[in-house]
């Protein structure tokens, strides 16, 4: 599984370079992909030159597409397929992958949707493109795949177990001088996960925040959300409380990543909600796996906690992966009229209990 996992990072890198992949899955035909965001025109000529191939789109776009394809499930990330028809050129797949483009590119279609023939490597190649920080957005049925993998491996890819612990050290910061960072990393993954444990375990159930990666609440201080606010207020209570622990899990975006964040927050300025945005751009309303944080805490030791957060997601995530939450703390900080909006939609569409 070693050498899978390594391909499917392989795979990465290759669609975020443009460059064709296949994923095959046990008992269907092997999917070849080129990734819409990445390629140019003259790589869609090579990957299809005789514009035969399909369009693999998420469920969540082809409904604001209005592209009806009562086969696929009314979840945002599923996969759903189309037809490439003779017009379909690359600009005309790069307006039907990004969503951002459709005030300029209003008139599409029409579209017919067709049989999934491989719908298990469908799923995952979107949920790939979302790993790779990509719109789940495909042109499929070409040449040329620079490596195959399976959608098993990208499960282990994937696997919060396999998350270790690479270092730790002492590291004092404001609000809590008494902490230590604590560094974590997968075999093959780009990215590491850190936790700042602060002050000294007590024998008490630690007060744990899960605090997902936000670059521009957290270091240029957005005003679009809560989260740099949200971050240095859990130190403080944290330090407050004597005890607990800070996971920053490297998950910008609810899972979707930087740049696909930054796309969400280009519909909101064409006044989409922050739920509204996601689905649109093809992906699920939080796409975070809880598992990494369950993984980090087992790896501390600690299995039971006391949870700060308004979001009883976080909750159900964290107790899936076997840690008990013996106490959900709230975390209420004040709106400003920035995140007003931001702020109603988690509290009337996500359950968060503000």
């Amino acid at each position: 599984m070693l050498s899978e996992t390594r391909d499917v990072a392989r795979a990465i890198d290759a669609l975020r370079r443009g460059w064709p992949i296949a994923i095959a899955a046990p008992g269907e035909p092997a999917l070849t992909l080129l990734p819409i965001e990445t390629a140019d025109p003259e790589r869609l000529a090579r990957f299809d030159p005789d514009g035969t191939g399909q369009i693999l789109l998420s469920f969540g776009r082809a409904e604001t597409l209005r592209i009806v394809n009562q086969r696929a499930a009314a979840q945002p990330d599923h996969p759903v397929a189309i037809r490439r028809e003779a017009w379909t050129d690359f600009a005309a797949a790069t307006a039907l992958a990004d969503p951002q483009l459709d005030l300029a590119t209003p008139m599409k279609g029409p579209f017919r949707s067709v049989e999934l023939a491989a719908p298990v490597a469908a799923g995952a190649a979107l949920r790939l493109a979302r790993v790779a920080g990509l719109l789940p957005a495909f042109v499929t049925g070409g040449t040329g795949a620079e490596v195959t993998i399976s959608p098993a491996a990208i499960d282990a890819h994937e696997d919060a177990n396999r998350l270790a612990i690479v270092t730790r050290a002492r590291l004092p910061v404001t609000g809590a001088e008494d902490s230590e960072i604590v560094a974590f990393r997968t075999p093959d993954a780009a990215g590491e996960h850190v936790a700042l444990v602060i002050g000294q375990p007590d024998g008490r159930p630690p007060l744990v925040r899960l605090h997902s990666e936000c670059l521009t609440g957290d270091v240029l201080g957005s005003l679009k959300c809560d989260c740099g606010p949200q971050l240095h207020a859990a130190i403080h209570a944290i330090a407050d409380a004597n005890w607990g622990i800070l996971l920053y899990l490297r998950q910008e975006g609810r899972g979707i990543g930087l740049v696909n964040k930054l796309r969400a927050y280009a519909l909101q300025d064409q006044g989409f909600d922050t739920v509204d945005a996601n689905t649109r751009l093809g992906f699920a309303i939080d796409a975070r796996d809880f598992g990494v944080a369950g993984r980090m805490l087992a790896l501390l030791g600690q299995r039971q906690i006391r949870l700060l957060t308004n979001n009883p997601a976080k909750v159900a995530g964290l107790e899936a992966t076997g840690i008990t939450v013996v106490e959900r703390v709230p975390h209420h900080l004040p709106a400003n009229p920035h995140n007003e909006r931001y702020l109603a939609t988690k509290r009337d569409r996500t359950g968060h209990q503000l």
